[in-house]
């Protein structure tokens, strides 16, 4: 048959168009960026850069204005982070398998996860749904600006995978509508981590105003489980697997005799069902949701023992799609106690320094992962008290441990790495492992401790 010239020039554009869609697909298999999609704001307004601002060479915000009130700037995306076109390829993953996969992971604290009381931010002068603007609520807690480099010298030490606090109650107005800016800059960090093609943890992390666990709120608590997840499971349904949702950040009733330990069996029978709602939700947004794998905490994320037991896991129409999450810093006096009674010294050595790890290890063992529910240590490290011989025994030793019994760890890192001048050890918390301001490894020996013990 005869082709004419016009015909064969359809074909040949046809057939270059076919290819370059293959190349961008096959270039996104492994991502966890997202895709573009109409409904998620391209340019949200933001405020102008406020004063004192830690870090002016890395101001993705982009202000030249030094007046916080003067007016708004569109950050738009970091240009060194790539958003390709079309579908991001969904891996199906079990969690079993998603754990076995992640080797040691890294916290963003301090950061997105900052917060004022309930009235909102008054030391810097904005109220919490009209007058503080995303760039005060990121930088509320003196953290510097977040950047892509930040994620890559994450990667580059050794990190496989990233935490990500994000705290909603401040960016949103009383029907609990989320502000378009907050969900654009949380999707901004998110993408900047997921260029890196690592595991990423996004969570509800301060919303405890929201997400109250004694019966006389718990009604109100589901209203807002359900608003609140719903927001962010759209916003994020299309990255692929990657990308993990944790439903709660240490949920329990603050102020209470039973506060960190363990809770009481009303608040127990609560937070199972605020953990039921928030799959039942996440899964009903369809897409990759259907899905992604989920993470869920005990009360508090504690591993104590009645915390432990009394975690229900929730029914979920996709099967082992569901992880433990558990927070300890054991033991406590040397881990993360502050002032009097801290210790500095530990050793692998003494029975004394290594219950405290084991023991909560071990029940989680028994309770979750024999019975093929994996489990990971959300956070845990050890505070710097210039004791760094100890740090790095206790490192290797509580990752390898943790390790052995299937279970990931997450250094908290809350952006403080130094050690305090008075040496009393004050209420600052130096778990730092970046130094965020230049944008390097602060404690390299403990990243070779973690990636030892990990290995």
């Amino acid at each position: 048959m005869k082709i004419s010239r016009s015909a064969k020039g359809i074909i040949l554009s046809l057939t270059v168009i076919i290819i370059v869609m293959v190349l961008l697909v096959t270039r996104c298999a492994g991502t966890g960026i997202k895709t573009p999609d109409d409904s998620t704001p391209e340019n949200p307004a933001v405020s102008d850069e406020m004063p004192g601002t830690p870090d002016d060479n890395h101001d993705v915000f982009g202000s030249d204005n030094d007046d916080p009130n003067a007016g708004t700037d569109s950050p738009g995306l970091d240009e060194n982070v790539q958003v390709p076109p079309g579908l991001i390829p969904f891996k199906v993953i079990t969690a079993t398998e998603l754990v076995a996969d992640i080797r040691i992971g890294w916290s963003l604290g301090n950061t997105l996860d900052a917060h004022g009381d309930p009235d909102g931010f008054p030391h810097l002068g904005g109220g919490l749904y009209a007058n503080t603007t995303v760039r005060e609520m990121e930088l509320a807690w003196g953290r510097p600006l977040t950047v892509a480099e930040h994620f890559t010298a994450v990667k580059e030490a050794g990190f496989n995978a990233i935490r990500i606090p994000v705290t909603w109650y401040k960016a949103c107005d009383t029907a609990l509508n989320i502000r378009d800016d907050w969900m654009a800059r949380v999707l901004e960090i998110v993408d900047y981590a997921a260029a890196n093609d690592v595991y990423i943890i996004i969570n509800t992390h301060h919303d405890d105003i929201l997400f109250k666990l004694p019966d006389s709120e718990i009604e109100e608590s589901k209203l807002a489980m359900a608003k609140i997840w719903e927001q962010i499971a759209v916003a994020f349904k299309d990255y692929n697997e990657k990308l993990i949702f944790e439903s709660l950040g240490e949920p329990r009733t603050a102020g209470t005799a039973a506060e960190w330990r363990g809770g009481t069996p009303e608040e127990h029978n609560n937070l199972n069902i605020l953990n039921q709602i928030f799959v039942d939700t996440v899964r009903g947004t369809g897409g990759n949701n259907a899905e992604r794998v989920l993470i869920i905490p005990t009360y508090a994320a504690s591993a104590n023992e009645v915390a432990q037991r009394a975690l229900v896991i929730p029914d979920d129409p996709a099967n082992d799609r569901i992880i433990v999450t558990l927070h300890f810093y054991e033991p406590w006096n040397f881990a993360l106690r502050t002032g009097e009674g801290s210790v500095t010294d530990w050793s692998a050595d003494i029975k004394q320094d290594t219950d405290p790890i084991t023991r909560y290890i071990d029940l989680a063992f028994d309770v979750f992962v024999s019975e093929g529910i994996p489990v990971i240590i959300g956070e845990m490290g050890a505070i710097n008290r210039d004791n760094l011989e100890a740090r790095i025994a206790w490192t290797e030793f509580y990752t390898a441990y943790a390790k052995s019994k299937g279970m990931p760890c997450f250094w908290w890192d809350n952006g403080s790495y130094w050690v305090l001048r008075r040496r009393d050890w004050g209420w600052e918390q130096t778990f730092g492992l970046l130094d965020r301001e230049n944008i390097e490894i602060a404690h390299p020996e403990i990243v070779e401790a973690l990636l030892r013990g990990s290995s």
